[in-house]
């Protein structure tokens, strides 16, 4: 997983490299394993520019807690003095490191889920970070196409619950 990716070129110039050093380490162990190369979707250019990205990447996983930081333009160490004060007095819903931010970085998601499955359809898509965890941040994951969220193990049984939720409620939506 190559992080921090703004442009395609990027990827594609990195995702040489790594296969060019897979092959390596495969000839001098003599054996091989099955890989996959993506990227984490950090930088609101690359949610924007998925399309291109997409086509060299096996994987997105969002780093939310990043795209989250780079989309407000705040920094997760400062914004704690703050924030609280903001949601407090209704400036904003929700601290947005807690839950996503549907609005705003979610419709960053959103766009390059739509713009990275349209250049690959088989892309993989997913998070990662605190929102892995978070569950009304999980029903949005799920509405919006990810295959996985990931969380830190302490998280992972609400994590499971709320995808459990997010799945049933969406199969009684459809009549299922």
């Amino acid at each position: 997983m190559i992080p921090l990716v703004a442009t395609a070129s990027e990827l594609q110039r990195l995702r040489a490299l790594v296969e060019d050093t897979a092959k390596q380490v495969f000839a001098s162990a003599k054996k091989r394993i099955a890989y996959k190369i993506g990227t984490m979707i950090e930088v609101p250019r690359a949610a924007l520019t998925a399309d291109d990205i997409a086509k060299y990447a096996d994987f997105f996983s969002f780093g939310t807690n990043d795209l989250t930081q780079m989309g407000f333009g705040l920094s997760r160490d400062d914004a704690g003095r703050f924030l609280p004060a903001y949601v407090e007095s209704g400036v904003i819903a929700d601290d947005p490191f807690a839950t996503l931010d549907v609005g705003g970085v979610g419709k960053l998601i959103e766009i390059a889920v739509a713009k990275g499955r349209e250049t690959n359809p088989k892309i993989k898509l997913g998070i990662c970070g605190e929102h892995g965890g978070d569950p009304r941040s999980i029903v949005f994951c799920h509405r919006a196409g990810l295959n996985y969220v990931s969380c830190s193990p302490y998280r992972v049984p609400v994590a499971r619950l709320a995808a459990a939720h997010a799945a049933l409620g969406a199969a009684l939506a459809h009549g299922e």
